[in-house]
C-alpha cells in the first residue's frame, strides 16, 4: 500500500509543513531585518543569538516534553501546539505593527518552546501511521515535507519582506512597521495547521504515569532519560551523527550572511537567502534517493555516503568566489546531508521500543540542540574575538570529517556493499525475492548455487544482515582485494587452512552470524546447478541455527559468469534481470541431497523456464 493512501498522512503532512513554514517565517524576518541593519561580526553574533533562543528550548524542556507526548496522545498534543502558535503570532503581529524589534525577537523564543513541546509528537505520530515497510517511505516523505516548508518560507517571507521593505529605513523598529502585515499570514498558517490536526485520529491511549517535578528539577530525571538514551549504542551514535550535522548546519548558515555581504559584495537579502535555500532543494532530492536505496531495507550505507557529499561540499565552499559554483554547493550540502539525516532518524525510530520512543525523540532533540547551540556560542565567541567567517568556515569542515569518521567507521561494511550494488545497478535489475524467509536475529548458514563471480554480492543485496562469507585463500590474498574482503569481514580458506576456518565459521554462526557459502566448490561453466559438498556440515556441527538454500537466476551468460558466451555483446536495451531466491529454512543438520533438493526446488518453481 502506497504511504498517500494511509489515512490521516495528508492531512498530517499539510500539518507539519504549516508548522515549519510559519515557524521559519517569524525567524527569516527577524533574521532579515538583522542583516539589513548590522554588518560582519555583530550579524554573525545577531544571528548566532536568535538561532540560540531557536534551541534553548528544546534543551531545557527534554523531559517535560517527552513526558506530554508519552502521557497525553499525540494528536492531541499536536492540536493544542497548533492552537498555541495560533496566539504566539497574533502577539508577534501585534509586535510587528508597534515596531518593538526587541519583543519580536523574544518572542522567537516563545514560538520555540511551543516547537519543543510539540516535536517529540508530531515525529513520534510518525510511528502510529506507518507498518515496517513503509517506515523508511514516509521518514522520506515528512523529511521532504518539511524541507520544502523551511525552502518555501525562505523564499515566500523574504520575497515578500523585499517588496514591503521601502528605502530609506534608520533602525529594525522602521523595517518591522514595514513588513507588519507578514504577520498575518503567520497567523493564518497557524490557523489552518490547527484545523488540519482536527482530522487526525489519535491512535495512542492517554497513559496514567505522573510528571514528578522534584525529579525534573534536581536532575534525577534527566539522569534517567539520558541512561535511555545510551541503552542501545547505534541509537546514541545516530543521535551524535545528528547533531553534528546540524551544527555544522546551523554555523554555516548563521555566518554565510557576513561572508557573503563582506567578501561576496552581496547586498541583497534574496540571493543570499536563495543561496542558502538551495540546500532544501538538496534535501528533497536527497530523500527521494534515500527512499530508492532502501527499497528493500533502511542502507545504512547511505549515512556514509553523505558525510562523504557533505564534506566534499564544505572543502569547495571557501575556496570560490563563483555564485554559480556557491549554488552547487548548498544543494550538494543538503544532498549529502539529506541522506544521512533521513537515514539516522528512521534508524532511531525503528530500533526504539514504543514505549520509550517519545523520550528518546524528546532526547534526540535534546542532545542536537546542545550541540547546536554549544556551536553557535563557540562561533559568537570566535566572531566577538574578530574571526572572519571564512576561519569559521575551515573548522566546520574540520568537524565534518570528525563525523565522517565515525560514520565509516561504523558503517563501512554497509557502505562498502552500496558501492558494489550501485555500480552492479547500472548494468543489472538485481531482484531479492522471498527475502522473509532470512530469521531476522539467529544463526543462519546460506547455501545455493554458484554461477558467477559476483554471486556474493548478489546474495547480499536484499538482505538487512551482513553475511560473513568463506572464501578461497589465493583469491583473497590478492593485493587489491584482500583490504575490501577484510571490511567485509570475509573468512579465508584453504586446504591447509581449513579446519580453523571453519572454527571461525561455526563460532560466528553460533554468536547468530549468517555464514554464506556456495557448497558447490567452484564457479558452473553451464550454469546448471552442481554436486552440493558436505564441507558445510563441519561449520554446522555445533552450531544453533538453520540453514536457507537460495538460488540465483538470469547471472549465467554475463560477463561475470563461465558461459562461453559470455563476452558477446548484448543487443538488448534493458539492463539483465538477476532475481535471488530465498527458500524456506531447513534443519541445521540436513544432508547434501536434502540441499541440493530445495536449490532445485526454487530453480524450477522461480527459474526462467
Amino acid at each position: 500500500m502506497g504511504i498517500r493512501k494511509i489515512k490521516g498522512v495528508i492531512p498530517y503532512t499539510f500539518a507539519l509543513f504549516l508548522n515549519a513554514f510559519t515557524d521559519l517565517g517569524h525567524k527569516i524576518i527577524i533574521q532579515n531585518t538583522v542583516f539589513k541593519i548590522y554588518d560582519d561580526q555583530t550579524q554573525i553574533i545577531y544571528t548566532a543569538i536568535l538561532n540560540a533562543l531557536i534551541l534553548l528550548p528544546f534543551i531545557f524542556l527534554f523531559t517535560p516534553a517527552g513526558f506530554i507526548s508519552h502521557r497525553f496522545s499525540k494528536v492531541n498534543v499536536m492540536r493544542y501546539g497548533a492552537f498555541t502558535a495560533i496566539i504566539i503570532t497574533l502577539l508577534i503581529t501585534y509586535s510587528y505593527y508597534q515596531g518593538w524589534f526587541l519583543s519580536s525577537f523574544a518572542l522567537t523564543l516563545v514560538l520555540a518552546i511551543q516547537a519543543a513541546v510539540y516535536s517529540p509528537a508530531k515525529y513520534g505520530y510518525i510511528k502510529e501511521l506507518s507498518n515496517d515497510k513503509s517506515f523508511s517511505a514516509l521518514n522520506a516523505l515528512v523529511q521532504s515535507t518539511t524541507t520544502v516548508a523551511i525552502l518555501s518560507g525562505i523564499m515566500i517571507y523574504t520575497l515578500l519582506f523585499e517588496q514591503f521593505l521601502n528605502y530609506p529605513y534608520k533602525n529594525e523598529a522602521e523595517i518591522l512597521r514595514q513588513i507588519a502585515p507578514l504577520g498575518w499570514l503567520l497567523v493564518l498558517g497557524s490557523i489552518i495547521e490547527f484545523v488540519l490536526t482536527l482530522q487526525l485520529s489519535a491512535r495512542s491511549s492517554h497513559s496514567h504515569i505522573k510528571f514528578n517535578i522534584k525529579k525534573y528539577l534536581s536532575g534525577a530525571s534527566l539522569r534517567k532519560n539520558w541512561i535511555l538514551l545510551r541503552r542501545k549504542r547505534e541509537i546514541f551514535d545516530s543521535i551524535i551523527f545528528l547533531s553534528l550535522f546540524w551544527s555544522i548546519s546551523q554555523v554555516i548558515l548563521a555566518s554565510f550572511g557576513a561572508y557573503a555581504k563582506s567578501t561576496l559584495g552581496i547586498q541583497n537579502t534574496i540571493i543570499v537567502q536563495g543561496l542558502m535555500a538551495l540546500a532544501a532543494f538538496g534535501i528533497i532530492f536527497g530523500s527521494i534517493i534515500t527512499t530508492h536505496f532502501s527499497r528493500h531495507y533502511l542502507h545504512k550505507g547511505v549515512i556514509v555516503l553523505g558525510a562523504l557529499i557533505m564534506s566534499v561540499m564544505l572543502i569547495i565552499l571557501p575556496t570560490t568566489h563563483n555564485l554559480n559554483l556557491i549554488a552547487y554547493v548548498f544543494f550538494g550540502f543538503g544532498f549529502g546531508g539529506s541522506m544521512m539525516i533521513v537515514a539516522l532518524n528512521a534508524l532511531i525510530q525503528s530500533t526504539t521500543p514504543r514505549a520509550h520512543l517519545s523520550y528518546v525523540l524528546s532526547g534526540n532533540n535534546w542532545v542536537q540542540n546542545i550541540f547546536m547551540t554549544l556551536f553557535l556560542v563557540i562561533t559568537s565567541v570566535f566572531a566577538y574575538a574578530g574571526w572572519d567567517s571564512l576561519i569559521i568556515f575551515y573548522g566546520m569542515i574540520a568537524v565534518s570529517f570528525f563525523l565522517l569518521f565515525g560514520a565509516f567507521i561504523r558503517y563501512k561494511d554497509y557502505f562498502l556493499w552500496l558501492i558494489f550494488e550501485k555500480t552492479l545497478s547500472i548494468k543489472y535489475n538485481i531482484i531479492p525475492m522471498q527475502t522473509h524467509n532470512i530469521p531476522t536475529k539467529g544463526g543462519v548458514l546460506l547455501l545455493g548455487n554458484h554461477v558467477s563471480w559476483i554471486d556474493w554480492i548478489l546474495v547480499q543485496v536484499g538482505i538487512e544482515r551482513r553475511i560473513r562469507y568463506l572464501m578461497e585463500r589465493a583469491i583473497y590474498e590478492k593485493t587489491l582485494i584482500r583490504p575490501i574482503m577484510e571490511l567485509g569481514e570475509v573468512i579465508p580458506i584453504s586446504t591447509k587452512g581449513a579446519k580453523e576456518a571453519f572454527k571461525n565459521a561455526s563460532t560466528r554462526l553460533q554468536n547468530g552470524e549468517i555464514i554464506g557459502i556456495f557448497p558447490e566448490g567452484s564457479i558452473s561453466y553451464d550454469g546448471e546447478i552442481g554436486q552440493i559438498f558436505s564441507g558445510y556440515q563441519k561449520i554446522a556441527a555445533s552450531a544453533d541455527a538453520v540453514i536457507v538454500p537460495f538460488y540465483i537466476d538470469g547471472i549465467y551468460g554475463s560477463i561475470f559468469s563461465r558461459s562461453p558466451n559470455r563476452h558477446t555483446p548484448s543487443r538488448s536495451l534493458f539492463r539483465r534481470n538477476i532475481r535471488i531466491i530465498y527458500g524456506e529454512p531447513i534443519a541445521l543438520d540436513s544432508e547434501p541431497q536434502t540441499v541440493y533438493d530445495a536449490i532445485v526446488y526454487l530453480k524450477d518453481k522461480y527459474g526462467t523456464k
